[in-house]
């Protein structure tokens, strides 16, 4: 049985490869939650757009059976934190004009202070978040 760590390792590369792929197909940078915000608010429904949440949602689904055990997350049973949660994600990703990929594979990779900066901000304004509902409050 192979360490946890491993598949942390192998989804970051395929982030990265994903990235890779996306800027030297189309020459733009890969934000997910960019593409995702221009079909949601309407401003860009192209087929791009489209055609890359179909990948994030479909291949995963089509892999799962075949290559995949089941792997423990750890989430909460408590849905109304899993909403809430995702709410503030979406909310903060609007913010900070951009996601951990766009800012933190892309963005890093790129030397841009902006994506240096906005990735140390909301990595620790996560690790604030953990240990305050974990140790403090305890919801999760």
């Amino acid at each position: 049985m192979q360490p946890e760590w491993i598949w942390g390792l192998g989804g970051g590369l395929l982030i990265g490869l994903g990235a890779a792929v996306y800027l030297l197909g189309n020459g733009r940078i890969m934000g997910a939650s960019g593409i995702l915000g221009g079909l949601v608010d309407g401003s860009d429904r192209s087929l791009e757009r489209l055609a890359f949440l179909a990948g994030v949602i479909g291949i995963p689904l089509l892999l799962r059976p075949l290559l995949l055990p089941e792997v423990q997350t750890h989430l909460t049973s408590n849905i109304t934190v899993v909403i809430i949660a995702g709410l503030l994600v979406g909310l903060g990703t609007r913010i900070a004009n951009g996601c951990t990929s766009g800012h933190g594979v892309c963005g890093i990779s790129r030397f841009s202070l902006r994506g240096i900066v906005a990735t140390i901000v909301y990595i620790m304004a996560g690790g604030i978040t953990v240990a305050l509902l974990r140790h403090v409050w305890g919801l999760i």
